[in-house]
Formats: C-alpha cells, sequence, structure tokens
C-alpha cells in the first residue's frame, strides 16, 4: 500500500473541493442568507485547506502504485467527501442530524436524488444549489476531475479510472488517461450548460435551471421544488428533461466518437441499440398499460416516456405518480430499477453492457447443447471478447444479487411492506432515487429510522462504485505492507 501517493492524491482532492464550496459561497452572499450561511460554507473551507498541506506538495512519481491502491482512495474519498460536503447543511442547521445530512449528499454525490427532505422549499437557496451541486460534481467522479489535472504517472491514472468509472469495461478514447477526463469533462460540462439554457428559455428562474440542469445531466434528480418537475407543468420542461435524461445515460465516449464524425463508429455499439430499442419497447407497453387512465394520448406519451426515462437512467425525477399504475407497469418500472443506463455515463443500474454479455453468454450456452465441443466465440460491436470479460458478468450478478439480499434483509424490520423494502434497496443501490410504496413519487426517505438511513447510504456507495472499491476498505490485508 503506497501510502505517499495515497496521501497525496486525497489531499489534493480535499484542496480542489475546498474551492468547489466558494460557489455557494458566492451565491449566499448574493442572496444575503446571512453570516450563520457564510459560516457553514468558511469552515469547511478551511479545514479543507489546513488537511491538504498534510502531504507533500511534490508528486510522487517513482514510488509503486497497484490497483489495489487506486480502490483505496476511490473508496476512502467517497465515504470522506460526502460527509466533508454535510457539514453546511449541520453548521446552517438546515439538516440539524449528520446522518441526515450524510444521506443527502451521499444521495447527490452518487447521484441517487433519495432524499430524507419533506420540505425541500425550506432550505435556502445557497443550500438547494449545494445540494444540486453534488450532482455535478459526483455524475463524472470526483476523481475524473482530477485526474485531468494529475501529472502522468504511468497506470496510476488509468487504475484510478478503471477504479471509479462505472461499468464493466473502460473505453479509451485518447492516447492518455488525463486527456481522456478532460474530454470527458468538456461533454458532460456542455450537455450541463445546454440543459439549463434550454430550461431557462422554458420559464425557469436562472438558479433553479442550473438545479435542475445538474440533476439531469447528472442523471441525479435533485428538484428545487416539493413536487419536483411536476411544479412547473410545462410539457416543454418536461420533455426538454425526457431528453436531457436519455442523452445522459448515454456512454460519453459514443459523444466523442460522434463529434470525431466517426458515426458509423457510434451505431455499432450493440450497448446503445439495445437501451434505445428497451426505452422504446417500454414506453410502447406502459401506453398501452394505462391507455385507461388517459383522455389525451400525449399526455399519456409524455407521462410514459419521462417515467421510462427518469427510471431507466437512474435519475429520479417524477411528474406522475407511476405507483398508481398497474401491475405490468410496476414490474417495467422495477425491472429498469435493476438493468439502469449505458456503462461509461452518469446513469447507475446493472449497466446495459452487461446485459446484453449475459444475454450472449445465455446464447452461446444454448448452442453448446447441439454441439458440446464447439468453441463459440461471443463478440461485442464486432470484436471477439476475453474469457475473463464474460466470467465477469457472471461473477458480479453473483455479487450484486448477494448484495442486494443482505441490504433488502437488513432494512425489512423497518419497513411497511416487502414492495417498499425491495424498492428502497433498488433506488439507493441502483442510484435511481425514486421506488413504489413509501418511497414512491412524492414521498421521502424521513420515516426511516437513522441505521436504515446508514445502511441506505452504504448502499448507495457501493452501487455507485459497484459494490468492489468499498469492499476493499474492510479488508485486513489492504492495509498490509504500508510504504
Amino acid at each position: 500500500m503506497n501510502t505517499k501517493f495515497i496521501l497525496y492524491l486525497i489531499t489534493s482532492i480535499f484542496k480542489y473541493f475546498a474551492y468547489s464550496l466558494a460557489v455557494p459561497l458566492l451565491i449566499s452572499l448574493y442572496y444575503q442568507e446571512g453570516f450563520k450561511i457564510y459560516a457553514s460554507y468558511l469552515f469547511p473551507m478551511i479545514l479543507l485547506i489546513m488537511l491538504s498541506h498534510f502531504s507533500s506538495k511534490d508528486y510522487p512519481e517513482e514510488q509503486e502504485f497497484y490497483i489495489k491502491d487506486a480502490f483505496f482512495v476511490v473508496a476512502l474519498t467517497w465515504v470522506l467527501i460526502p460527509f466533508l460536503s454535510a457539514l453546511p447543511f449541520v453548521f446552517s442547521n438546515q439538516i440539524p442530524n449528520i446522518i441526515d445530512a450524510f444521506f443527502e449528499t451521499v444521495s447527490g454525490y452518487t447521484t441517487t436524488g433519495a432524499s430524507i427532505l419533506d420540505d425541500v422549499e425550506a432550505l435556502s437557496k445557497s443550500m438547494v444549489f449545494w445540494r444540486s451541486f453534488t450532482h455535478f460534481i459526483g455524475g463524472l467522479g470526483v476523481l475524473v476531475f482530477v485526474l485531468a489535472i494529475l501529472p502522468k504517472g504511468k497506470n496510476k491514472a488509468l487504475y484510478l479510472l478503471k477504479a471509479e468509472v462505472p461499468g464493466p469495461t473502460v473505453g479509451k478514447i485518447a492516447a492518455k488517461v488525463s486527456y481522456n477526463s478532460k474530454i470527458l469533462i468538456i461533454i458532460y460540462c456542455v450537455l450541463t450548460v445546454v440543459i439549463a439554457i434550454l430550461l431557462w428559455l422554458g420559464g425557469m428562474d436562472f438558479l433553479d435551471a442550473w438545479v435542475h440542469s445538474f440533476g439531469t445531466a447528472g442523471t441525479g434528480g435533485f428538484s428545487s421544488k416539493n413536487l419536483g418537475i411536476a411544479h412547473y407543468n410545462s410539457s416543454y420542461i418536461d420533455w426538454v428533461i425526457t431528453t436531457g435524461m436519455i442523452l445522459s445515460g448515454i456512454n460519453f465516449n459514443l459523444f466523442y466518437l460522434l463529434i470525431l464524425g466517426n458515426i458509423k463508429q457510434v451505431f455499432k455499439s450493440e450497448e446503445l441499440r439495445y437501451y434505445l430499442m428497451t426505452i422504446v419497447s417500454c414506453i410502447l407497453l406502459i401506453c398501452w398499460d394505462i391507455s385507461s387512465m388517459y383522455t389525451s394520448f400525449w399526455d399519456m406519451l409524455r407521462d410514459a416516456s419521462f417515467s421510462v426515462a427518469t427510471v431507466i437512467t437512474c435519475t429520479g425525477f417524477s411528474i406522475v405518480d407511476f405507483d398508481k399504475w398497474p401491475a405490468l407497469s410496476h414490474t417495467i418500472i422495477i425491472t429498469l430499477m435493476f438493468i439502469g443506463g449505458c456503462a461509461g455515463s452518469t446513469a447507475g443500474g446493472f449497466k446495459f453492457t452487461r446485459v446484453v454479455l449475459a444475454m450472449k453468454k445465455i446464447f452461446s450456452e444454448f448452442k453448446k447443447i447441439g454441439q458440446p465441443s464447439k468453441i463459440i466465440n461471443m463478440k461485442l460491436d464486432g470484436k471477439i471478447l476475453e474469457k475473463e470479460t464474460t466470467d465477469g458478468v457472471g461473477t458480479y450478478f453473483m455479487i450484486y444479487t448477494f448484495t442486494v439480499i443482505i441490504l433488502v434483509l437488513l432494512i425489512s424490520p423497518d419497513s411497511n411492506s416487502f414492495l417498499t423494502a425491495l424498492t428502497a434497496v433498488a433506488t439507493t443501490f441502483n442510484n435511481v432515487g425514486v421506488g413504489l410504496g413509501d418511497v414512491g413519487p412524492g414521498h421521502s426517505f424521513s420515516s426511516f429510522t437513522y441505521f436504515s438511513k446508514i445502511v441506505f447510504s452504504i448502499g448507495m456507495i457501493l452501487g455507485r462504485l459497484e459494490i468492489l472499491p468499498l469492499l476493499i476498505l474492510f479488508l485486513p490485508r489492504t492495509y498490509r505492507k504500508i510504504n
């Protein structure tokens, strides 16, 4: 374990995170929210700047750095940053309890969107912004931003990227990982800005437009209104956010290929094709299922499209209470919660790449029944896959399923029904934000005990990091052979 490099990286993260607190501080000054709010941002800023001086300012070039170290850095960062981000809420007394505040910031950074707040509008404007700004930072990952400024270091940057970017594989779209990170950040920022402008042009307040843009591009789902997007009662806003969510659920590497004019390579992506086909199919099925509940076809299409987009991309916005829809729609929604979006996007869930690989594995096994000796090479996007990749999907599925079962068992005593327990875990572990039953649209997680909130918080981080990096923190051998 390379403590020198780990300390250097974590303290660097603290420094840049301290700078991010300046944004809500400036907003609080603009709205003249008072000294208590100012201090709630200033104290963590000063604390983080002090902590950032605990390591050498010189980059440790020559030291060995392993994938285990990268997993450790990622896991520790995703625990520490939400905790430190919760301090402004606690110090300002707007979310007085540290467990509630931690749940809220974990939900923000993991782009889950689940909340313990029953009255979001009671927060100050800067706190509403800070709450949603965590979506923006967490959307691509805390470390992706750091990788953009990280000096060259052989495999160090690649290890960190592999440890944090969700999905079974990391597609290198540029020769250098730091350059790759900058490309992803630019694409992400452009998407965020475009959505914000479109929402502002649609009649949203300027600050609210940014808040909802962070929630859309980051597939987070935090809103500045108690009724969420339904508050605006605008078809234009609904369709802008629906489109934004679907785009944000696509692998960002494909956007880069599109910019380069490599359109054939984009449409060659099997994951993208299955993703779009699933969205269209589910919208049509839900429209058929709920047709008797609507008199307007366009209202039905809008509600179905928005709901499918928000669940499959694990965003968590809502404009309709789909808890009142028929059983088929519930089944589709729960299934989409687990599938999630594309690998390399800001969406959560199992990821479409894994679903595609699992389907290919099943079909290949069926083919072997008639010809047991035949060697079948599995391909994705025309490329033959390594056995390690296909086997990894099965292994992850087993770990994934086991984790869901454990989380459901832990919070079941605190739930009124199995549906609530299952979807509460599904919506937090898969970073969706909205479920069914007591955690459906219009409900919060405020009624759960502190124990359950801690379990949900751990579940959100486990889901965002895809389990393994966080488990590294609890393995004794992680702390052996310290350099």
